[in-house]
This record gives C-alpha cells, sequence and structure tokens, in this order.
C-alpha cells in the first residue's frame, strides 16, 4: 500500500541519505526522476529543502519542519496499513526497536517473548545502541521506540515510560563487600574498580561521586575502563573488580549466585532512569501500543523490587 505522495518518500529518503544519488539507488530509480521531485516540492512550498554541500545534502530550517511532517505522515501509513490488516483478521505488521546492550539480558527477552505468543505475527527488529543514539534513531522516525537511560527531554520524544533503578555495587560473591547490604563508595575505592566509559550512562551518575571524594580520578585503583556491560560483569564475576551499575541486566547472574549487587549508599543520589520513548505526535498503531504496555508492565515489575513507585505516562 502506497497512498501518499511519491514526493513524499523521495524526500525522506534523500534526507536518509544525504545524497540524491544514493536515494535514487535504493529507491531503484533514475537520480533525475528524484531530483525532479525535490525540485518540485521546493516549488511548491516556495523554499529550499536541502543545503546543495561539497559533501552532500543537509536540511535547511524549512527542510527539518517540513521533514517533522513527512516523518509522521510515513508512520501513520504504517499505522494505517496496519489497523486495516487487523480490520480483515490479520494480525501482522512489524516494529523497529533500539534499546541499550544492558536490557538484553533479560528485559528485552521477556518484553519479546510475550509479544511472540501474543502477537506471533508480527514482525520486530532490534537494534542494540547507546542511550542517546536509541533517542536520536526515534526522533528521526528510523525506529517505532526507544529504550535508554538518562535520555535528555526532547520536544520531540514522548515518554511513554519511566522506571527508576538504584546503583549498586557489583562483585563476586566472596569479595569482602558481598555481605554487606549497602556500601559508601569510600569502600569501594579501597578494592580494585572497573569503571564505565562516558558512552554508559552511569558515568554520568558516577562521576560525582568520584568526585565527591577524590578530586583525581588517578588516586583511584582502575584496573579497566570500558563501555561493554558485558565485558565488565565477566570481570566482577572473576573477581577482577567492582562495577557499578543497577540491578538490570544481572538477573541471571544475581539469581545463580554467580553476583551480588550491594547498594551504593551516597550523599548524591544515583538513581538510574529507564525510559520507553516513542516520538511525539504520531499515532500508535496496534501493535506497537501492544509493545508499550508490555513493555510498561515489564519495567513496572523490575522497579517495584527496588521498593520505589513507577511512573508512567501515556
Amino acid at each position: 500500500m502506497h497512498i501518499h505522495a511519491r514526493s513524499l518518500k523521495y524526500f525522506d529518503m534523500i534526507r536518509r541519505c544525504g545524497s540524491i544519488r544514493e536515494a535514487a539507488r535504493r529507491l531503484h530509480v533514475a537520480s533525475s526522476a528524484v531530483n525532479r521531485q525535490l525540485l518540485q516540492l521546493e516549488d511548491e512550498i516556495g523554499a529550499p529543502l536541502f543545503e546543495r554541500m561539497s559533501k552532500g545534502l543537509r536540511l535547511t530550517p524549512a527542510g527539518e519542519v517540513f521533514s517533522r511532517h513527512v516523518i509522521t505522515v510515513l508512520q501513520d501509513e504504517i499505522r494505517l496499513r496496519t489497523e486495516l490488516e487487523l480490520l480483515r483478521g490479520v494480525h501482522r505488521g512489524s516494529l523497529n526497536i533500539a534499546a541499550v546492550e544492558g536490557l538484553n539480558a533479560d528485559l528485552m527477552p521477556t518484553i519479546l517473548e510475550q509479544m511472540h505468543v501474543r502477537y506471533p505475527g508480527v514482525h520486530i527488529a532490534l537494534r542494540t545502541c547507546g542511550s542517546a543514539q536509541a533517542a536520536q534513531a526515534v526522533l528521526q522516525g528510523d525506529t517505532d521506540i526507544g529504550l535508554g537511560f538518562a535520555v535528555q527531554r526532547h520536544e520531540g520524544l514522548r515518554q511513554c515510560a519511566l522506571g527508576h533503578f538504584p546503583l549498586g555495587a557489583i562483585a563476586h560473591p566472596e569479595h569482602p563487600i558481598a555481605r554487606l547490604d549497602r556500601v559508601d563508595f569510600v569502600t569501594c575505592a579501597s578494592f580494585p574498580l572497573i569503571l564505565p566509559t562516558p558512552e554508559l550512562s552511569m558515568h554520568s551518575l558516577l562521576q560525582p561521586v568520584i568526585n565527591h571524594y577524590h578530586h583525581d580520578k588517578r588516586s583511584l585503583h582502575v584496573v579497566l575502563e570500558t563501555a561493554s556491560i558485558e565485558l565488565a560483569k565477566q570481570l566482577a564475576e572473576r573477581g577482577i573488580g567492582l562495577f557499578f551499575q543497577s540491578r538490570l541486566g544481572l538477573e541471571r547472574e544475581l539469581c545463580e549466585g554467580r553476583l551480588v549487587h550491594v547498594l551504593l549508599d551516597t550523599p548524591i543520589p544515583t538513581i538510574s532512569e529507564l525510559g520507553l520513548y516513542v516520538r511525539a505526535g504520531r499515532s500508535l498503531p496496534p501493535a506497537l501500543d501492544a509493545l508499550i504496555r508490555i513493555a510498561t508492565d515489564a519495567i513496572a515489575q523490575r522497579e517495584n523490587t527496588t521498593d520505589r513507585k513507577p511512573v508512567f505516562e501515556r
């Protein structure tokens, strides 16, 4: 089904590619046809939509405004197609998700399993990326839903759910801190540490704590700085050092007794916020609405184990 003007699809592909030639290649049409549609659009709007630069095309202010309209229109076409299929009794559709790596251990498998059981005809594509990249993918219309930590507020994002998860020190069960209910950073700093790099949201949560006690990070015994949650877990499990994160992503290791999570007691709050986002203003196809409901419940169930109340916006 293609109910919207060809020029909108051509414009959207040029926006994604930053090049008329590459857009034409992906659309399997001639470059001249793509360029002709673009010129016609610019003539109708009365303003250039792209700046012609030596390294490609860049959206003008008018192009930015028009792109928001086009993304909404094209996503509405997907919603309409899905709703018409549901009226015919065809339970199918497709969804794109962008989520951070740490959710792939337990939260995302739970969400995807429930989606498969309830809506087996829905095809889902999952992209693993950083929190900022997940938010940007939603804003650009490249994905339907994004899940990430500490995502900055943006007028183009609609927050559908928000869960609060306290950070803790992750240690081997035989580590000296493993028997504690809570531990302060000074105690943690007396042991080898594995610290997150700026790509992870934990970095921005931990940095004020580190600065509060240690003006120079070089005074700490840091054995590794990494953006890989999986690598940090593996090294903590081998007793190489302490790592810091929430319980999300540690479910199996904690259940099997391979790691312990000791709440971090700090004068500065170290609460990791997991948000679920869609583009502001877009209509939600039935499959996407179902996924949001399932994901919201899954986040709430995990947040309740921290004795905090979940915050949801629908």
